[in-house]
Order: C-alpha cells, then sequence, then structure tokens
C-alpha cells in the first residue's frame, strides 16, 4: 500500500451526481449560453449570491431573488435560480460505486472525508444526512463559513482527518478546487467520470476497489 492514510472526497460530481451537469443541462433548455453560470459564479466573486449561499450567509429565498438580479444584469433574464436548484437538487443522487468504493477504503484503515460546498436548503437541511455514516469527517461549507478553494477549509477538513497534507488524496471535480489541495502537499485526482475518477484512485492507493 502506498503511504497514504486518508481520502477526501468532493461530493457533488463524485460522491453524487454532478451540480455541474444538472446546470448544464438547465442553460442548454432555456437557450443560455454553456457555462454561462459558472462564469457568473466566478465574476461575481466572494460577495456573490452563490459564494454567500455556500458560506451559509444567505438563505434560498434570498439567494434567488439575489441571482436572479445578478442573471439580470449579466443579460440572462430567463435564469430561474430556483428551478436550476430544484434540478440540481434531483441531480444529487449518491453514487452507488463511489459509496462502495469508500466503504472498501474504509475496511483497509484509512480514514475518509468529505469536503463539499452545500448550502442549507428547505427545512434547514444541507443535503448530506444521507451520507450519514458513510464518512469518518463530514466538511461543509455552509456549516463552517468557508467554500472551497479558500485554503482555510482544507486546513479544517485536514485537522478533522488528524492526517498530515502529504498523506491525503482529494478528489473534486472542480479544478480550481484541486489547486490549495495540491499547494498544501496532497495528492490530487481531478475527477471527469466515476470510472476514470476510481482508476485513478487505486493507482494512487495501490489496491483494488469494487
Amino acid at each position: 500500500m502506498s503511504g497514504l492514510r486518508a481520502v477526501l472526497f468532493d461530493l457533488g460530481g463524485v460522491v453524487m451526481g454532478s451540480p455541474l451537469h444538472a446546470i448544464a443541462d438547465y442553460e442548454r433548455e432555456i437557450g443560455a449560453p454553456a457555462g454561462f453560470v459558472n462564469r457568473l459564479v466566478v465574476a461575481t466573486g466572494p460577495g456573490g449570491a452563490w459564494s454567500q449561499l455556500e458560506r451559509g450567509e444567505v438563505g434560498l429565498e434570498l439567494f434567488y431573488a439575489r441571482f436572479d438580479a445578478e442573471c439580470r444584469e449579466a443579460g440572462q433574464p430567463v435564469v430561474s435560480a430556483r428551478v436550476m436548484m430544484e434540478r440540481i437538487g434531483a441531480a444529487a443522487q449518491p453514487r452507488p460505486r463511489m459509496l462502495a468504493a469508500i466503504g472498501a477504503i474504509r475496511e483497509r484503515g484509512l480514514r475518509t472525508a468529505a469536503l463539499t460546498n452545500n448550502w442549507v436548503g428547505e427545512g434547514g437541511d444541507t443535503g448530506t444526512r444521507r451520507m450519514d455514516g458513510v464518512f469518518d469527517a463530514v466538511i461543509e461549507s455552509a456549516v463552517v463559513g468557508l467554500r472551497k478553494p479558500d485554503p482555510r477549509i482544507y486546513q479544517i477538513a485536514l485537522e478533522r482527518l488528524d492526517v498530515p497534507p502529504a498523506q491525503v488524496v482529494f478528489l473534486d471535480d472542480i479544478g480550481r478546487n484541486l489547486k490549495p489541495a495540491r499547494a498544501l502537499g496532497m495528492t490530487t485526482i481531478k475527477v471527469d467520470g466515476e470510472a476514470q475518477a476510481l482508476a485513478d484512485l487505486e493507482r494512487v492507493l495501490g489496491f483494488a476497489l469494487p
């Protein structure tokens, strides 16, 4: 086995269905330019509605109003934040092969954690209850008030795992979220698909996964 002692997983797009795919499908459906939402989130930065939502600073209703306004200002009044988030929620189904792999990793004695940018949904649920018992730790942006790629949320993950960064591998489907992990000394895997991610993870860990 490699010298790795822990595996850190993003949720959406890695362990669960991809919000990026759900957003892309929605953009196509309403005729918005491909990648519009992602570009808007990046352009509005930490003060934007999306970032505020993921840090737990605003609830969904206020987010809907603010994000719709940002879309109008960016020339896309056809975007409905409410509908978009419903589509994301519907896509966020756990991936059985990933869950099986996490179980196998834990059986090998490695620690596991989820590091996710998320938000507080209806009834105060962040959507991670279905992950109860899957990981040794779950670090949520809406709970800790920080979101990837802020380096501080990675430090929190390392503290929860109680493992040095050189002994951690981190999987995420967004490249900019991998950069801080690499800077800290973690091994990183860019997830483009489930089969690819699991093959890369097997190679890094040095043992087969289900």
